[in-house]
């Protein structure tokens, strides 16, 4: 099996942190690289030793960073696009901190990036009702199933990560007929299109990165669907208290495949979105967070129906809990 290597560079001390990023998208095997531990190493007094071996002098001069290893599928490729998202908001938030965002892969070209999709990117179906194409491929015979069609750009969600997935399967129990329906965290687009597929009246679609708004506004309409039908809009709501009044509330559903510290974050909004009888589909989450999560939206007012999990991922849907 091919891998990609994949080198995240930063600066000492956003070390720390990045490592629990790293935990959060389900990356758990890593080097870091970093000219501070030789540092540390000479100040040990403790430590006896005459001969410093060539690898260990390395570090000395070496940049800082973090070496890490993804499947060269279209798993791993997703991986690596959520990667380089989550850089892109943090060295936004605090450039002082994790410096310009720099993430290099293997032999992978930028300009190569949106290639790289096609030659795994085949269309597969997903639950009981919808099958998922790229535009590059044709689908002679869908069974029956309603085609979306999505280009994923440099944005995360093409569908074949667990954590999409569970959710579009998730929506087709859910979702009845006329919904309006919200997407934090939108990236592609692909859960509002599934949504507006699935019988949903309106989406509203929310994202941090323009590219990924942009992005998803094209693909709803390739899917046939009008400007009546949603809205875009770059933000965080966790921050911009215009946004969320702009977004409004009265949701008959909310979807949020983000990651657990996100979710936690905006556990204590969703009520504010969300009709009465609203339900919510929060994804992203890895089993070692999955009870961090659910006592954040237990205490925010929020119950468990549903919960799916797949390869260390976790997907629920939860009502508003009885008064």
């Amino acid at each position: 099996m091919d891998f990609l290597k994949v080198d995240v560079y930063t600066k000492s001390e956003a070390v720390d942190i990045l490592v629990m990023q790293l935990s959060e998208l389900g990356i758990n095997g890593f080097e870091i690289h970093d000219s501070a531990d030789f540092d540390e190493f000479l100040e040990n007094k403790d430590a006896n030793w005459d001969y410093v071996d060539d690898e260990l002098m390395g570090l000395k001069t070496v940049p800082t960073h973090i070496t890490l290893y993804l499947q060269d599928n279209a798993q791993g490729l997703e991986t690596l696009a959520e990667l380089k998202g989550v850089m892109r908001e943090l060295c936004a938030k605090a450039p002082e901190l994790y410096g310009e965002p720099d993430i290099r892969v293997g032999n992978v070209r930028e300009e190569d990036w949106a290639n790289n999709w096609k030659q795994y990117y085949k269309p597969f179906t997903v639950g009981d009702r919808l099958i998922v194409k790229p535009s590059w491929e044709e689908v002679s015979d869908a069974g029956g199933r309603k085609i979306l069609e999505i280009d994923p750009a440099s944005s995360f969600g093409t569908g074949q990560h667990h954590t999409t997935k569970m959710v579009m399967e998730l929506l087709e129990g859910v979702i009845k007929g006329g919904e309006r329906m919200l997407d934090l965290g939108c990236g592609s687009g692909i859960l509002s299109i599934a949504g507006l597929l699935l019988g949903a009246k309106s989406a509203s679609m929310v994202d941090v990165f323009e590219n990924a708004v942009n992005t998803a506004a094209e693909n709803v309409r390739k899917n046939g669907f009008g400007d009546d039908s949603f809205t875009a809009r770059r933000g965080n709501i966790i921050e911009d208290e215009a946004l969320r009044s702009a977004l409004g509330g009265g949701y008959d559903l909310i979807t949020a495949n983000i990651v657990a510290d996100v979710i936690i974050a905006m556990s204590g909004l969703f009520g504010g979105f969300l009709k009465e009888d609203g339900t919510l589909i929060v994804s992203g989450i890895i089993d070692e967070r999955l009870d961090e999560v659910m006592t954040a939206l237990t205490e925010a007012g929020f119950s468990a129906e549903e919960k799916r999990s797949n390869e260390g991922w976790n997907a629920i849907v939860l009502k508003r809990s009885a008064v």
